[in-house]
């Protein structure tokens, strides 16, 4: 790899929430960073192309942009998540269309977004390939089956990449946050009652800033945990400490 080059990062769901925090962090960093989001938003990212992850005819066109524009990709962060309606309750409750919907945008996603990005990164001999799962994937969230399920398989997903493809010197570990404040749950957070049960089971007793994560994930995409892959790091406060 030549170091005398910046790296190069590609967030998915880049424009709001965790990864928003994540493009600032590693722009800050030095990456050139390409965010691939329904949502055009630029903010640090040097190029923003809009691409529905589950569709792999958008995936396939917004990564070639990317290598067209910088030759290369070092990191992908595998950020674009939904929680799912509140239809998405227990599994009988749950109707098909949106269990589907939920593990579309979840496992369908980074599995489109990773198989679109193994090749760049296979002929470099090098790569990165970090998935924002969830506490939910280690321990079930009671009432939302769907979103448990597919954080579960996100953790999964990052293994597999690490036993497969750790001779090809790429690398894979998952970042599993407990309660964020992002837009995705800020209609919860913003009900006192509703946040006061939220924080009473974190020891820390505050919910984490998607600044907070976007750090773990900095940390993660440095370069400087080399012997790391296939691990999961929890950032929860303490919750699944209890």
């Amino acid at each position: 790899m030549d170091t005398t080059q910046p790296r190069v990062a590609v967030v998915t769901g880049g424009a709001s929430g965790i990864g928003r925090a994540t493009v600032a962090r590693l722009a800050a960093d030095g990456f050139l960073v390409a965010v691939l989001d329904l949502d055009e938003t630029t903010g640090e990212a040097k190029l923003a192309l809009r691409a529905d992850v589950t569709d792999p005819y958008d995936v396939e066109r917004a990564v070639g942009r990317v290598v067209e524009t910088f030759g290369r990709i070092d990191v992908l962060v595998n950020n674009a998540g939904i929680s799912g309606s509140a239809a998405a309750t227990v599994c009988h409750r749950t109707p098909i269309d949106e269990w589907d919907r939920v593990q579309a945008v979840n496992v369908r996603g980074p599995f489109l977004c990773t198989r679109a990005v193994l090749p760049t990164m296979l002929a470099q001999g090098n790569g990165h390939v970090i998935t924002v799962a969830s506490i939910a994937g280690l321990v079930a969230f009671p009432g939302r089956c769907a979103y448990t399920v597919s954080k579960g398989a996100a953790v999964m997903f990052t293994k597999s990449l690490a036993v497969d493809y750790a001779e090809a010197g790429i690398r894979a570990n998952a970042v599993c946050p407990g309660m964020v404040e992002t837009p995705m749950t800020q209609w919860r957070l913003d009900q006192p009652e509703l946040r006061a049960q939220v924080e009473a089971k974190i020891p820390l007793g505050r919910v984490a800033q998607p600044e907070e994560v976007a750090e773990a994930i900095a940390v993660l995409a440095s370069g400087r945990l080399v012997y790391l892959t296939g691990h999961t790091l929890v950032l929860d406060g303490g919750w699944t400490a209890l």
